[in-house]
Protein backbone atom coordinates (compact mmCIF):
# COMPACT_ATOMS: atom_id res chain seq x y z
CA UNK A 1 0.00 0.00 0.00
CA UNK A 2 1.23 3.48 -0.82
CA UNK A 3 1.80 5.69 2.19
CA UNK A 4 -0.85 8.40 2.46
CA UNK A 5 -1.79 11.11 4.93
CA UNK A 6 -4.22 8.91 6.84
CA UNK A 7 -1.53 6.28 7.46
CA UNK A 8 0.91 8.96 8.62
CA UNK A 9 -1.70 10.33 11.00
CA UNK A 10 -2.61 6.90 12.34
CA UNK A 11 1.05 5.96 12.77
CA UNK A 12 1.48 8.76 15.27
CA UNK A 13 -1.93 8.31 16.84
CA UNK A 14 -1.96 4.50 17.20
CA UNK A 15 0.27 1.89 15.55
CA UNK A 16 -2.53 -0.67 15.78
CA UNK A 17 -4.96 1.61 13.94
CA UNK A 18 -2.27 2.30 11.31
CA UNK A 19 -1.65 -1.43 10.87
CA UNK A 20 -5.33 -2.30 10.55
CA UNK A 21 -6.12 0.52 8.13
CA UNK A 22 -2.96 -0.15 6.12
CA UNK A 23 -3.91 -3.80 5.81
CA UNK A 24 -7.30 -2.82 4.43
CA UNK A 25 -9.42 -3.29 7.53
CA UNK A 26 -11.55 -0.18 7.24
CA UNK A 27 -14.00 0.24 10.10
CA UNK A 28 -14.38 3.98 9.67
CA UNK A 29 -17.64 3.83 7.72
CA UNK A 30 -19.39 2.76 10.93
CA UNK A 31 -17.83 5.44 13.16
CA UNK A 32 -19.89 8.36 14.41
CA UNK A 33 -16.70 10.38 15.04
CA UNK A 34 -15.52 9.87 11.45
CA UNK A 35 -18.97 10.88 10.16
CA UNK A 36 -18.79 14.10 12.19
CA UNK A 37 -15.32 14.87 10.81
CA UNK A 38 -16.48 14.27 7.24
CA UNK A 39 -19.53 16.47 7.77
CA UNK A 40 -17.33 19.30 9.06
CA UNK A 41 -15.08 18.93 6.01
CA UNK A 42 -18.05 18.94 3.66
CA UNK A 43 -19.58 21.99 5.34
CA UNK A 44 -16.26 23.87 5.18
CA UNK A 45 -15.69 22.67 1.61
CA UNK A 46 -19.08 23.97 0.48
CA UNK A 47 -18.18 27.41 1.80
CA UNK A 48 -14.65 27.51 0.39
CA UNK A 49 -14.95 24.99 -2.47
CA UNK A 50 -11.39 24.14 -1.57
CA UNK A 51 -10.63 20.38 -1.29
CA UNK A 52 -8.14 19.15 -3.89
CA UNK A 53 -7.40 15.53 -4.81
CA UNK A 54 -3.76 14.94 -5.78
CA UNK A 55 -2.40 11.44 -6.38
CA UNK A 56 -3.45 9.44 -3.31
CA UNK A 57 -4.06 12.42 -1.01
CA UNK A 58 -6.82 14.98 -0.44
CA UNK A 59 -5.84 18.50 0.50
CA UNK A 60 -8.35 20.57 2.43
CA UNK A 61 -7.32 23.99 1.14
CA UNK A 62 -4.43 25.32 -0.94
CA UNK A 63 -3.71 29.03 -1.35
CA UNK A 64 -0.74 30.95 -2.73
CA UNK A 65 0.91 30.86 0.70
CA UNK A 66 -0.55 27.95 2.69
CA UNK A 67 -1.67 24.38 2.58
CA UNK A 68 -4.38 24.23 5.24
CA UNK A 69 -5.43 20.98 6.90
CA UNK A 70 -8.62 21.12 8.98
CA UNK A 71 -9.28 18.88 11.95
CA UNK A 72 -12.37 18.63 14.13
CA UNK A 73 -10.32 18.46 17.32
CA UNK A 74 -6.85 19.22 18.65
CA UNK A 75 -6.77 15.90 20.52
CA UNK A 76 -3.68 14.68 18.62
CA UNK A 77 -1.70 17.64 17.33
CA UNK A 78 1.43 15.57 16.69
CA UNK A 79 -0.39 13.20 14.31
CA UNK A 80 -2.05 16.11 12.48
CA UNK A 81 1.28 17.95 12.23
CA UNK A 82 3.05 15.02 10.56
CA UNK A 83 0.12 14.47 8.20
CA UNK A 84 0.37 18.13 7.15
CA UNK A 85 4.17 17.89 6.74
CA UNK A 86 3.68 14.78 4.59
CA UNK A 87 1.32 16.74 2.33
CA UNK A 88 3.82 19.62 2.13
CA UNK A 89 6.48 17.12 1.02
CA UNK A 90 4.19 15.71 -1.70
CA UNK A 91 3.58 19.25 -2.95
CA UNK A 92 7.30 20.10 -2.84
CA UNK A 93 8.08 17.00 -4.91
CA UNK A 94 5.70 18.43 -7.53
CA UNK A 95 7.41 21.84 -7.43
CA UNK A 96 4.78 23.51 -5.24
CA UNK A 97 6.27 25.18 -2.17
CA UNK A 98 3.90 26.17 0.62
CA UNK A 99 3.83 26.71 4.36
CA UNK A 100 1.46 24.60 6.43
CA UNK A 101 -1.49 25.62 8.55
CA UNK A 102 -3.50 23.39 10.88
CA UNK A 103 -6.97 24.63 11.76
CA UNK A 104 -8.90 22.94 14.54
CA UNK A 105 -12.61 23.58 14.10
CA UNK A 106 -14.13 22.24 17.31
CA UNK A 107 -17.88 22.13 17.62
CA UNK A 108 -19.23 24.60 20.14
CA UNK A 109 -16.13 26.82 20.13
CA UNK A 110 -16.32 30.24 18.54
CA UNK A 111 -12.59 30.70 17.99
CA UNK A 112 -10.54 28.11 16.21
CA UNK A 113 -7.04 27.06 17.12
CA UNK A 114 -4.50 27.58 14.32
CA UNK A 115 -0.91 26.25 14.20
CA UNK A 116 1.72 26.92 11.53
CA UNK A 117 4.47 24.62 10.23
CA UNK A 118 7.14 24.62 7.55
CA UNK A 119 8.87 21.74 5.83
CA UNK A 120 12.61 21.63 6.60
CA UNK A 121 15.42 19.30 5.58
CA UNK A 122 15.19 17.74 9.04
CA UNK A 123 11.45 17.06 8.78
CA UNK A 124 11.91 15.68 5.25
CA UNK A 125 14.47 13.18 6.57
CA UNK A 126 12.14 12.27 9.42
CA UNK A 127 9.24 11.74 6.98
CA UNK A 128 11.39 9.40 4.92
CA UNK A 129 12.26 7.44 8.03
CA UNK A 130 8.63 7.34 9.20
CA UNK A 131 7.55 6.15 5.76
CA UNK A 132 9.94 3.20 6.03
CA UNK A 133 8.77 2.48 9.58
CA UNK A 134 5.15 2.42 8.38
CA UNK A 135 6.01 0.04 5.53
CA UNK A 136 7.81 -2.22 8.02
CA UNK A 137 4.85 -2.06 10.41
CA UNK A 138 2.37 -3.01 7.70
CA UNK A 139 4.44 -6.08 6.79
CA UNK A 140 4.43 -7.45 10.36
CA UNK A 141 2.64 -10.81 10.75
CA UNK A 142 0.98 -9.77 14.03
CA UNK A 143 -1.33 -6.85 14.83
CA UNK A 144 0.27 -4.39 17.33
CA UNK A 145 -1.13 -4.52 20.86
CA UNK A 146 -4.06 -2.45 22.13
CA UNK A 147 -2.91 0.85 23.71
CA UNK A 148 -5.67 1.10 26.33
CA UNK A 149 -5.83 4.92 26.26
CA UNK A 150 -8.83 7.03 27.21
CA UNK A 151 -9.19 8.24 23.61
CA UNK A 152 -9.72 4.69 22.37
CA UNK A 153 -13.45 4.92 23.12
CA UNK A 154 -13.88 7.45 20.30
CA UNK A 155 -11.89 5.39 17.76
CA UNK A 156 -13.52 3.71 14.76
CA UNK A 157 -11.62 0.54 15.71
CA UNK A 158 -12.80 0.48 19.34
CA UNK A 159 -15.14 -2.49 18.93
CA UNK A 160 -12.48 -4.47 17.07
CA UNK A 161 -9.91 -3.86 19.81
CA UNK A 162 -12.08 -4.17 22.92
CA UNK A 163 -15.19 -6.19 22.17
Amino acid sequence: MRINGTLINYYFHCKRQCYLHGNRMNLEDNSEQVKIGKALHEEKGEKDNAEIALDNIRLDKLTDEYLTEMKKSDADIEAAKWQLLFYLKILKDKGILRKGKLEFVEKGKSDKKVLYFELTEETERALQSYGQEIEDLLEQPVVPPVLKKSGCKKCAYYEYCYI
